[in-house]
């Protein structure tokens, strides 16, 4: 049983600044800002929507479908899935582009300035749902604008369930769009940033939402998480992580547990808790995909996390 995930490919280049953007960003003088930073720690890490959750969800021991579309510098990204066992029979290079890129530079008191250059993920759209075969849940997460809809409306034409996951691609759409595409799904996950926004943008309540779709999963960072399904909303808590060194890419770890609680048929409240996990084993380490627990790791973590068994 795989899932398609759909999403971004990308690499991260992390720089830490040792000082403090506001004692080098005059506010009087934001006008005609011209400043450098010396950012003495460099990482590029693997990142990205799609990659992450497929990350993620390989570890728990499912099956994960990428589609993506990346650039000709993708041959680092696309060797390092293929020995995680990870398929890229669906990422989809074209020519001329990079594949995007984020360059997040962070400061002493975590403010962070990011550039973000989508370079192939504009492209997403050449990708369809309909040339994959064996899959049984899917997911539509943060990508180029027409390939977030178009896949959507793919995944629906199909008859296979998905999780619309809009994310940090929110803003790209007025809510008649947002709207369509939750009439579509059978699942949305948004964190509560976003959920106002949806709110905002759609005109209606969260409560009212969720009758478009089987689960309405909101997340709310160290406050756990709320799955609004049938009528009523479980409440989730949150796994407390072993330490916290960075939060990049711990909503993708908690997608993948979604999409592995659903394939599995896991109650609700399982699978939130399993999601809660997954973002707390994540946010221990540094970068999107640096964490390795084993399946049985993620079990015993999960006992000690929440006091009962998962498999």
């Amino acid at each position: 049983m795989s899932s398609l995930i759909c999403g971004s490919i990308a690499y991260d280049s992390i720089m830490v600044f040792h000082d403090r953007f506001k004692n080098h960003i005059l506010p009087e003088q934001i006008h005609i800002l011209n400043v450098s930073f010396l950012v003495p720690e460099l990482r590029r890490e693997f990142g990205g929507c799609a990659g992450n959750i497929a990350y993620n969800l390989k570890l728990l021991g499912g099956e994960p479908l990428i589609m993506a579309t990346v650039g000709d510098d993708a041959d680092p990204y696309l060797n390092r899935l293929q020995a995680l066992d990870i398929s890229t029979r669906h990422v989809t290079r074209v020519p001329g582009t990079f594949t995007a890129q984020a360059f997040i530079t962070t400061d002493l008191d975590d403010n962070q300035i990011t550039a973000f250059h989508p370079g192939a993920m504009v492209h997403s759209h050449l990708n369809k749902v309909s040339d994959t075969e064996g899959v049984t849940l899917g997911i539509v997460s943060p990508d180029g604008r027409d390939g977030m809809l178009e896949h959507s409306r793919q995944f629906a034409e199909a008859g296979i369930p998905f999780i619309f996951d809009p994310g940090q691609g929110l803003p790209m759409f007025n809510g008649d769009e947002l709207l369509g595409c939750l009439q579509l799904a059978d699942y949305c996950t948004v964190n509560d940033y976003e959920a106002r926004l949806l709110c905002e943008r759609t005109g209606r309540s969260l409560e009212s939402l969720a009758t478009e779709v089987k689960a309405l999963i909101v997340t709310l960072g160290a406050e756990g998480s709320q799955i609004y399904t049938a009528g009523q909303r479980i409440d989730i808590p949150c796994a407390t992580p072993a330490s916290i060194q960075d939060p990049t890419g711990c909503g993708d770890a908690y997608r993948a547990g979604l999409l592995y609680g659903i394939s599995n048929g896991l109650a609700w409240d399982q699978t939130g808790r399993l999601a809660s996990l997954m973002g707390a084993l994540k946010i221990a380490h540094r970068g999107g995909q640096n964490h390795t627990p084993s399946r049985d790791a993620i079990a015993d973590a999960y006992r000690q996390a929440f006091g009962s068994t998962l498999w």
